[in-house]
């Protein structure tokens, strides 16, 4: 006897046998129970999550005879009856399955109810089974719309698709309609090891872990892929040999890129990146398996209770998710799904899978790197007998001299007391209230994120006087000093370290000024121009004018290409009653580039005013960190 797949061997023959159609199963079998049989069933789902059996079950329930011959209409037939077997194996003539895409025409369909007017020859009831219904043309819909709405009493209809939005809604009207879901990847693993027990095929719980999650829902692809994974493995599955047969990338490098990225090291991201293209792994596959990760990751954090205690992997995902917020894997989960989608667009695919992972690095909230934390941003608790706190500086009483260790109104933190020296060249006693004992603040994590960072940081105590209660304040902070809100080895904010991109000055225009461009502004002042016809007098340059018979000659360059079309000089020509001579170059003098000179120039000069005016100048003295973005002063434009 030839070998039967596991697909049609353990094709379920009863609904207590279909798995993950609960829904699908309770419905029908409380009709056939109680005799409330629809004329047309629709059954819409994915491949391979059982629409063909369930027709088969329903067809077997509606003509099963029972062992006896005495049965009737029955939601569990005996499945030994005539009926019952010969629809199992068949060849039940009163059971009829017709593929729509190989028969979609009106000849087809008309034939097929040409016999709709004949009684069941051996059956009760004749059961018309037409699968990828959607396949149809119009006309073959439109044929079989009055028998599918009114039937014979013997006649029942089931109607199979993948894409009911095809399926026109005149039909979709006349069926009852039973969307059967794609199959959880811990249903298909439960069932595989079912079918491998009954087989006796030794099987390790990590393979049938990748075979139920590469099937993606469909129950014969999960069988079909155990059938070619017993014939890679020998007769055994090894979670080693199904990866290879899948080209999964092992579960190993997929968590090292997390912990990379976790970390956010560059050198560790491109070395996970390089190692996977050394194994000759999938790009797609990894960005695949990322996503999940991430999934299960967010799952960890929103509902633990959620992950299976039992899954080996479990324990990992958990202290992955514990390493990055939630709003982090949100974002990476997203990365990895249209980074996917991209990989095509790239030159190779582990190039665009490198440049996915960069960008997760880079769109980090925290920063591109974090840093470990700093000794001055700890507060250490002290045990004395006389307590110092940590007073921020509002709550001081003002000394004789303001303190210069005051924060710049800069956008990168909130403002914050500077580190007290231990020794003061000058300092100034300032008496303060009795102070109590605070507890100390937990030390600030090793990687920050973006609102952390913008918290201001808590003052170390200072070491007790032991003459008097007083906190010492020196003078002016040293001109090469770091500024008070970053630590002595850090670095001042910057594009590549701060989340905040102070705008670039804008691009000076280079205009040469020429005799004959002041003579174009001029002509031009004097004519209404809208459109392109006016863009290409704005962007012109003269070269040259001069008369010919009376009429005026002028000698124009135009970079543009389109600008430089017939027509447009045309139109050009007819409004300035001249003749025009376009010649193609970048020019150096027109109307619109005085216009952005004379904007800049208006610009600078405000600039200018507003960095000379008494207050800016009292404010940068005080505040030596601040400064005027570029951009921020508009020049006020005169009213006429």
């Amino acid at each position: 006897m030839s070998y039967q797949v596991l697909a049609r061997k353990y094709r379920p023959q009863s609904f207590e046998q279909l798995v993950g159609q609960e829904h699908v199963v309770q419905a029908l079998a409380n009709a056939l129970t109680q005799g409330r049989l629809h004329h047309a069933y629709l059954f819409t789902g994915t491949r391979g999550v059982g629409k063909t059996t369930v027709s088969r079950i329903l067809a077997k329930s509606l003509n099963c005879t029972g062992a006896d011959g005495q049965g009737g209409i029955t939601a569990q037939p005996c499945g030994v009856c005539a009926a019952c077997r010969d629809i199992d194996s068949g060849r039940f003539v009163d059971y009829v399955e017709l593929d729509a895409a190989s028969n979609r025409g009106v000849e087809e369909i008309s034939q097929l109810l040409d016999q709709a007017v004949y009684k069941p020859v051996v059956g009760r009831f004749k059961v018309y089974m037409i699968d990828e219904v959607h396949m149809l043309s119009n006309t073959a819909f439109n044929a079989m719309l009055k028998t599918l709405e009114e039937p014979p009493e013997y006649l029942k209809f089931v109607l199979a698709t993948t894409d009911p939005q095809k399926v026109p809604v005149t039909v979709l009207s006349r069926c009852l309609q039973f969307n059967l879901r794609p199959m959880a990847a811990a249903d298909v693993q439960m069932h595989l090891g079912n079918v491998l027990g009954a087989e006796n095929v030794p099987a390790e719980p990590g393979a049938l872990r990748l075979l139920s999650r590469a099937a993606r829902g469909s129950m014969r692809d999960a069988l079909s892929l155990t059938d070619q994974a017993i014939a890679f493995g020998a007769g055994q599955l090894s979670e080693a040999g199904v990866r290879q047969m899948l080209g999964s990338v092992d579960r190993g490098h997929v968590v090292a890129i997390v912990d990379a990225l976790a970390a956010a090291s560059g050198e560790a991201v491109v070395a996970q990146a390089d190692a996977l293209r050394g194994a000759g792994l999938s790009a797609a596959g990894t960005l695949e398996d990322l996503a999940t990760l991430f999934q299960q990751m967010a799952l960890a954090q929103a509902a633990p209770a959620a992950l299976d205690d039992a899954d080996a992997e479990t324990a990992e995902i958990r202290r992955l998710a514990a390493a990055l917020p939630a709003d982090e894997i949100q974002l990476m989960y997203s990365m990895a799904l249209h980074g996917r989608a991209e990989l095509h667009l790239a030159p190779d695919e582990y190039a665009g899978l490198l440049m996915v992972l960069l960008r997760m690095l880079a769109f980090r909230p925290a920063g591109t790197q974090p840093k470990p934390v700093k000794a001055a941003a700890l507060v250490r608790p002290t045990a004395v007998a006389k307590a110092a706190v940590a007073v921020p500086l509002p709550r001081v009483a003002a000394p004789a001299q303001p303190p210069a260790a005051v924060v710049a109104p800069v956008p990168v933190a909130a403002p914050v007391a500077a580190p007290v020296p231990t020794t003061a060249p000058a300092p100034v006693a300032v008496a303060l209230p009795a102070p109590t004992p605070a507890p100390a603040p937990a030390a600030e994590p090793a990687a920050p994120r973006l609102s952390d960072r913008l918290r201001p940081r808590p003052v170390e105590p200072q070491a007790e006087s032991d003459e008097d209660d007083t906190m010492a304040f020196d003078g002016a902070p040293p001109d090469d000093a770091p500024p008070p809100w970053m630590d002595a080895d850090d670095t001042p904010p910057s594009p590549t370290n701060s989340p905040f991109v102070e705008p670039e000055a804008p691009r000076r225009v280079a205009l040469r000024e020429t005799a004959q461009g002041a003579q174009w502004a001029e002509r031009i002042a004097g004519v209404s121009l809208v459109g392109m016809t006016g863009e290409l007098a704005r962007q012109a340059q003269a070269l040259g004018c001069s008369t010919v018979e009376g009429r005026e000659v002028w000698t124009l360059r135009v970079e543009r290409e389109s600008l430089r079309a017939p027509a447009l000089v045309a139109k050009l020509e007819a409004a300035l009653n001249a003749k025009l001579v376009i010649e193609a170059g970048v020019a150096e003098d027109s109307i619109a580039l005085r216009n952005i000179a004379r904007a800049q120039a208006q610009q600078l000069a405000a600039e200018e005013l507003a960095a000379q005016h008494p207050m800016t100048r009292t404010l940068l003295s005080q505040f030596p960190s601040a400064r005027i973005l570029p951009g921020s002063v508009q020049p006020l434009t005169p009213t006429p």
